[in-house]
């Protein structure tokens, strides 16, 4: 029996193995850390064997094979020695793609790919296929891949993810943006990170389907100069030659594979021209199975995006709230503030990652009355934006920061948090930064009804 080693306990460590113990192998689960309750219940349940905070090296060097999870470094010393030693590592989308009978869409970008992810798969659904949601959304796609029945698997990858994946390929990839994050996986080098997103074009033959952002520059830097595979479908905003996806004034327009199609979007809830670019992505893909236009037209109006990405939160005295806490970078921010029409007062701050916030400077002077810094140390962002008009004000309790920012604000406003920067230094992650956000506009509501 055939020995897998599988490093991490999370939602993709567990799913791979529980997935691995049905197709057969022997399987160990090694986490350095401490194993969530609901994950050691699952192990504990299915009987595999596992082990926390360490690393038995001569358990998990025994493996013909090791599944690692995507938060791990390949230079870590696990990883290396696996290495040295010749052992395979690949990640649980590689391991979950050699049992999948389904199609695979698969997403990347540095921005957007929680949206686009969610929006195709809701057109998916909504159409009446049997569609699965995987990946780093939420689920692992092991655990789908074992639940079985699916015809096509949706799935969400980081770079993380595509850095072991070797024989795995898309049916339909997506690629949306590449902007500098993550650098420090990478060699602090764009390429190895473009490199890196480009893996989810792997494998494709001309029956495969690649869908790019025509308008993004970084992707177009690395397609001059790599020969990327499968049928290209390029998308954008800026008049083009060969545009297979664009956008006519509020319609989606598509010409691409014997596909002619004109798709209404005046009913979707996204807003921003980053949501335009996702909203195509996704579009592209649900035409691609035969999803008719009409159909995708009707379902656009009912999506409802994922928490903490430009989701409204609560209206008091006419000013909206908006949590796009989920907005860690300075690009986010940018299609954030870019989107909104109303006049902004903008929560912005936490764990700054070398941010440079210049790209900023016009669109706060042309749009935000004001600024709340909620962090830490916020010196930066003073530097950055107190030249240019707003009024700013600091402090690190999130209900004072609600309070001040409903202060500076006038109905018709918007009051968007927005941060730019990590949460780590006031929070747990971006997820309780938002309901934190949230629970104190609620509050202020409740004191003001």
């Amino acid at each position: 029996m055939q020995k897998i080693a599988i490093l991490g306990a999370g939602e993709s460590g567990v799913g791979a193995a529980l997935l691995a113990q049905a197709k057969g192998f022997d399987v160990f689960v090694s986490d350095r850390g401490s194993i969530a309750e609901k994950y050691r219940q699952q192990l504990t349940q299915a009987q595999i064997p596992f082990e926390e905070g360490t690393h038995s090296l001569e358990q998990i060097y025994a493996a013909t094979e090791i599944i690692k999870s995507p938060g791990i470094p390949d230079t870590v010393p696990v990883i290396q020695g696996a290495v040295e030693r010749n052992i395979p590592v690949i990640s649980e989308i590689e391991f979950a793609g050699r049992y999948a009978s389904g199609k695979f869409i698969c997403i990347t970008g540095t921005n957007g790919k929680t949206t686009t992810t969610l929006l195709t798969y809701h057109l998916l659904k909504s159409a009446g296929l049997k569609v699965a949601l995987a990946g780093n959304v939420g689920e692992s796609l092991a655990g789908k891949v074992l639940e079985g029945g699916y015809d096509y698997y949706v799935v969400e990858l980081s770079s993380f993810q595509l850095d072991n994946m070797y024989g795995f390929k898309a049916h339909i990839s997506i690629l949306l943006n590449i902007t500098p994050d993550h650098l420090d996986r990478y060699e602090y080098q764009m390429a190895n990170y473009a490199a890196a997103k480009f893996r989810i074009a792997q494998n494709m033959t001309s029956a495969e389907y690649f869908l790019f952002n025509h308008d993004d520059a970084e992707i177009m830097n690395y397609m001059a100069s790599h020969e990327v595979p499968g049928t290209q479908v390029p998308f954008g905003l800026k008049a083009a030659d060969g545009l297979a996806i664009q956008y006519q004034g509020s319609a989606i327009s598509a010409s691409f594979s014997e596909i002619e199609a004109k798709i209404e979007t005046a009913n979707s809830p996204l807003i921003g021209q980053h949501n335009q670019y996702n909203t195509m992505a996704a579009v592209g893909a649900a035409l691609l199975v035969g999803i008719a236009p009409e159909q995708i037209e009707a379902t656009l109006g009912t999506f409802q995006n994922a928490e903490h990405r430009l989701q409204p939160v609560g209206e008091v005295d006419g000013v909206q709230f908006i949590n796009d806490s989920k907005a860690t970078n300075v690009e986010a921010v940018w299609y954030a503030l870019d989107g909104i029409r109303q006049p902004i007062v903008w929560v912005v701050g936490g764990k700054d990652k070398g941010n440079d916030y210049s790209t900023l400077q016009p669109l706060v002077q042309e749009k935000v009355k004001a600024i709340v810094c909620l962090g830490v140390d916020n010196s930066k962002l003073l530097a950055s934006f107190s030249q240019f008009g707003p009024k700013i004000v600091e402090t690190q309790d999130v209900q004072e920061a609600v309070q001040l920012a409903k202060d500076f604000a006038e109905a018709g406003d918007v009051v968007l948090l927005s941060p730019a920067c990590a949460s780590f230094d006031l929070f747990n992650n971006y997820e309780h930064r938002g309901r934190a956000f949230a629970e104190a506009v609620a509050a202020l509501k409740s004191t003001v009804a």
